[in-house]
């Protein structure tokens, strides 16, 4: 029987979809818990019992001209003034990537001074500013271990790539560029905001923002630390809207090459609980929401950085480089 070969994709090699959890070993010695999820998703399984549970999938529909898409997270999903509780699936462990700029592969932006801040358009510094349609992305962290309530005090730090693709600290002339990297501490009913552009779409990946969970702001220097790893994904009626504008070239090209269903980090279940609702308009800005569910009572089990893998609509999938 032949060994199996992976895949090679923007955020490392994959089989069947999945990231593998050793990059430098070949599929067959993944380890039992690659092999496991390969039968079968983790996501799946959660989506069972939650039917069980009673967990409702809310799909959400607003009017054409609203620019409006739906988020189809599970029903009551805002969590009330004052600590009131709600019900959220647990967001799905995912890869940091190779551009995580947390320390875990290579430069560390989370120990310079002024990471915590709501504005990441510019580099902390003051200097260079990423150019795009603007885009605002909040964020509510549900403390799933103690009941659904809202996860107030955790420290979310959110990146993203720019309109060509590109990821700062990371890819070649930006390695000494901050911008579209930010640090924010949730509130009282767990929210956090960013203001930032819509990020484009490179070559092999659906559009999204990764972000980064930790427990409070102190614990932000050791990237270990961190209770949470995932990925915000785009709708794609606001992603074609937007591509349709000259500084995002490119990507309109790449989205059309690309479905959430397979994409590598959405496609187990078209990131149903991952895809933002989305409102505004090209001319505007958007704004985009999610729920986030974390889980303090299991264990993290992604965040690792895989080697290799490029990505960026402007020059056949390469612009970001290590």
């Amino acid at each position: 029987m032949s060994i199996p070969e992976p895949t090679q994709t923007p955020d490392g090699p994959t089989y069947e979809g999945r990231l593998l959890d050793r990059v430098d070993e070949e599929v067959v010695d993944q380890g039992a818990a690659f092999d496991i999820r390969t039968l079968m998703s983790r996501r799946g399984v959660l989506g069972l019992a939650g039917i069980g549970l009673g967990a409702v999938v809310l799909a959400a529909c607003a009017p054409a001209d609203s620019g409006a898409t739906p988020n189809p997270t599970p029903a009551s999903t805002s969590a009330a003034p004052g600590g009131g509780s709600v019900s959220v699936g647990e967001i799905p462990d995912e890869t940091a990537g190779p551009y995580p700029g947390d320390g875990s592969n290579g430069p560390d932006v989370l120990e310079d001074s002024g990471i915590v801040r709501q504005d990441i358009r510019s580099s902390i510094d003051g200097g260079e500013t990423a150019d795009g349609v603007p885009l605002s992305f909040e964020l509510q962290i549900v403390d799933l271990a103690n009941g659904g309530v809202p996860f107030a005090g955790v420290a979310v730090y959110a990146w993203h790539c720019t309109a060509q693709g590109e990821y700062s600290m990371y890819s070649a002339g930006l390695e000494d560029v901050t911008y579209l990297r930010g640090v924010q501490v949730a509130d009282a009913d767990g929210m956090v905001s960013f203001t930032s552009i819509f990020p484009g779409c490179y070559s092999g990946r659906w559009p999204h923002i990764h972000f980064e969970v930790y427990p409070d702001v102190g614990s932000i220097a050791d990237s270990t630390t961190a209770v949470a790893t995932s990925q915000l994904a785009l709708p794609e009626a606001a992603c074609t809207a937007v591509y349709a504008r000259s500084a995002y070239d490119g990507s309109a090209r790449n989205l059309s090459q690309t479905t959430l269903a397979g994409d590598n980090v959405f496609g187990d279940d078209a990131g149903a609980l991952q895809v933002a609702t989305v409102t505004g308009d090209v001319s505007t800005g958007y704004t985009a929401t999610l729920v986030v569910g974390v889980d303090t009572s299991t264990t993290p089990a992604a965040g690792a950085a895989p080697g290799g893998g490029q990505g960026g609509p402007g020059g056949g999938g390469q612009p970001p480089a290590n």
